[in-house]
């Protein structure tokens, strides 16, 4: 029987239920701060879902950059994808170790190449393993399919794009990162960066948008208000920017539920903007800090 999938957040009563469908693709796409050991990746063979594959942000990405895990060209990713065993037709769950740190960078990749039937689970695998649930370190091959990516480049902004927003304010920007390295009262962790933050841009760290005891998602009026609390303004298209790209995913995923989809992710994120450079950047609150 064909499965689809509830919507683009699924329980996991949802998963444990149907986890062993021959259409189901189970995405493990937790992700750590460079430094921070164990590695996701040793984590996850560990332990992990029954049946998930390894979702590798840092690998599925553009190697001839030196920015890290920017997106890849449609002709990689689609080699990803299929040795993934992900095809067009795959439904596919994506979660993370906390709940909602990594998980919707993984969501927005694929649904950016083209894929729309993906969902992330609801409170990770923190919620699935306080639950009881199983979990292996048995690792599942994944059989051979065939992807065909569709790029949507709308849903992806540059420095470029963002330098001429500085003017236009078409757009509003706001940023995942932590209200500390937002204002610059924390220094950022990789080397050389400036602190603060683009000009203009509003602040909601990602885990404001999760429980902080099951990680499972607020509730959709919750999630809105979050957001406009932060002063964001629905009638707007939205740049979702973070520290390189990946949390900024998490503010997308959550607009996503409120409805709202004109929502794009600046890749190179701070990361990019922060190095030495012309790009202008604010302190505190609003503070402008031009110093190459």
């Amino acid at each position: 029987m064909p499965l689809s999938l509830p919507g683009s957040l699924v329980s996991t009563e949802w998963l444990a239920a149907h986890f062993d469908h021959p259409g189901l693709v189970i995405l493990d796409g937790s992700f750590k701060l460079p430094g921070v050991t164990p590695i996701a990746a040793d984590d996850f063979a560990a332990r992990h879902i029954p049946q998930a594959r390894f979702f590798d942000i840092d690998d599925i990405a553009d190697h001839d950059t030196v920015l890290p895990h920017m997106l890849p060209s449609p002709g990689a990713f689609e080699t990803y994808a299929s040795d993934l065993g992900i095809s067009n037709d795959s439904i596919v769950v994506v979660y993370d170790t906390p709940g909602l740190m990594s998980a919707g960078r993984v969501w927005w990749t694929l649904r950016t190449f083209g894929h729309d039937k993906v969902a992330i689970l609801d409170g990770g695998l923190r919620k699935w393993m306080a639950e009881g649930r199983a979990v292996t370190g048995e690792a599942t091959p994944a059989p051979k399919a065939t992807f065909h990516a569709t790029f949507h480049p709308d849903a992806v902004r540059s420095k470029a794009q963002v330098l001429d927003n500085l003017g236009s304010r078409a757009e509003q920007v706001i940023d995942a990162r932590s209200a500390g390295r937002f204002t610059a009262e924390e220094k950022e962790a990789r080397p050389g960066l400036r602190s603060g933050h683009i000009p203009g841009s509003l602040n909601l760290p990602f885990n404001a948008l999760t429980d902080p005891q099951s990680g499972e998602l607020l509730q959709v009026a919750d999630l809105r208000t979050a957001f406009e609390t932060a002063g964001l303004d629905f009638s707007k298209p939205v740049i979702a920017s973070c520290g390189s790209g990946v949390i900024a995913a998490a503010l997308a995923f959550g607009l996503h539920l409120t409805g709202k989809d004109d929502v794009a992710i600046y890749d190179g994120a701070w990361t990019e903007w922060g190095q030495p450079g012309d790009t202008p950047v604010e302190t505190g609150a609003g503070k402008r800090d031009d110093r190459k």
